[in-house]
């Protein structure tokens, strides 16, 4: 059995099996027992050259076993790099990973890691995906590698090295006519969909928002006291109704932004479609009876839980599908019609910033630059032009 020194540290190298194995002493643990780190190699040159490595990570502050890969580190990063988050996100990141991260990369120990495995793996990817889900993409790699730095698994991290490239082309957002608008509002009637799909149209705000409202942010207006008071409280026999959107499908609640904390006029036919959904509502949560979960929301499943956002991408799917438009459409493209709406109807683009709760004009020309008009009144009063003959031309 050699003994050599590596550093401070004494060394032995061992024939076994049908190579060596090298060891290095690290003295005895907190439990008296003695601790050895061990390297494997098919000749002794090869062992001394791993141990040399292991010495010279043990002085950096590395602690990673070599086997350490970089599926364990992502799945590291997943369990517990993510506290506070909504289930929707960890779920969407595990996605991400198991998809794209970890069946061509986590078999590499992360320490072998290199910037051009990572380069390789991102111009691949960016083939097929668009540029935002690569950017994704290439963020859980470097979030869970960033975690094992913190954690004296590897020194540094070389999927920070790396440019995210330039993705395929993604599938533009895309805005509804005023006629395929009609078609899909007459197709959604029949659906537990409908007053979603009436609200996301005739007020913008967007699918996060429409899942996370709740009753007691539906308002109606007294005009003996001057003032908004929840439907919870007054009900629905009133003219005018309004939402405060101060709270989104996210962790905490909150809105996207403080400028997103608005409150919006609804519509006669929103307030129409909400009327009906809460009578339907009242229905479903009498017929679950013990089973419901009451969460206060005003789009639910039918006992009373949030909206998962899957489920109403695929029934707005059935509902343009049957409004003879196709399935290529998604619910968040109601907002992009909400903005086109408002501007063929001449409304100003700042109306129509507020109105969505931009913090200004240019992120609105920005996102929305192909649903905007050269010339740009308010929203309700808006939609009550384009949408409020359509049950008296239905009956004629």
């Amino acid at each position: 059995m050699a003994k050599i020194l590596i550093g401070k540290y004494e060394a032995t190298i061992y024939p076994e099996g049908e190579g060596y194995t090298g060891a290095i002493s690290l003295g005895f643990g907190p439990d008296g027992k003695r601790q050895r780190l061990k390297r494997k190699g098919r000749t002794k040159a090869m062992v001394k050259d791993k141990l040399i490595k292991a010495v010279r990570d043990l002085e950096a502050g590395i602690t990673a076993s070599e086997n350490y890969t970089v599926r364990d580190a992502v799945n590291d990063w997943l369990a517990k790099g993510l506290k506070g988050r909504s289930e929707n996100t960890v779920t969407k990141l595990r996605i991400l990973a198991e998809t794209h991260v970890i069946p061509k990369l986590g078999k590499i120990k992360l320490q072998q890691l290199r910037a051009d495995h990572v380069d390789e793996w991102l111009d691949e990817l960016a083939e097929r995906l668009a540029t935002s889900t690569l950017r994704e993409v290439h963020s859980v790699l470097k979030r869970a590698i960033r975690q094992a730095q913190a954690r004296d698994q590897v020194l540094r991290n070389v999927a920070e090295l790396v440019t995210t490239p330039t993705g395929a082309d993604g599938q533009p957002s895309k805005a509804l006519t005023r006629q395929q608008a009609e078609a899909v509002l007459k197709a959604a009637e029949p659906s537990e969909l409908y007053a979603y799909v009436v609200i996301s149209l005739t007020t913008g705000i967007r699918t996060e928002e429409a899942r996370a409202l709740r009753w007691d942010h539906v308002v109606a207006w007294i005009p003996k006291l001057k003032k908004w008071q929840p439907v919870t409280e007054v009900g629905f026999n009133h003219k005018r109704f309004a939402i405060y959107v101060w709270r989104a499908d996210r962790v905490g609640s909150d809105t996207k932004t403080r400028k997103s904390r608005r409150t919006l006029e609804l519509p006669t036919l929103a307030a129409q479609a909400l009327r009906q959904h809460h009578a339907r509502q009242a229905a479903s949560k009498l017929k679950a009876g013990e089973a419901w979960k009451d969460h206060n929301l005003v789009f639910c499943t039918s006992v009373g839980s949030p909206l998962d956002a899957a489920n109403v991408r695929r029934s707005f799917r059935r509902i343009t599908k049957n409004a003879g438009i196709g399935t290529k459409w998604r619910p968040r493209e109601l907002r992009h019609s909400f903005v086109s709406i408002l501007s063929d109807q001449g409304v100003p683009i700042e109306t129509i910033a507020d109105l969505v709760g931009h913090a200004g004009t240019s992120v609105t020309e920005t996102v929305y630059r192909h649903q905007l008009r050269p010339v740009i009144t308010k929203g309700a009063h808006t939609m009550n032009t384009v949408f409020g003959d359509r049950r008296r031309v239905e009956s004629e």
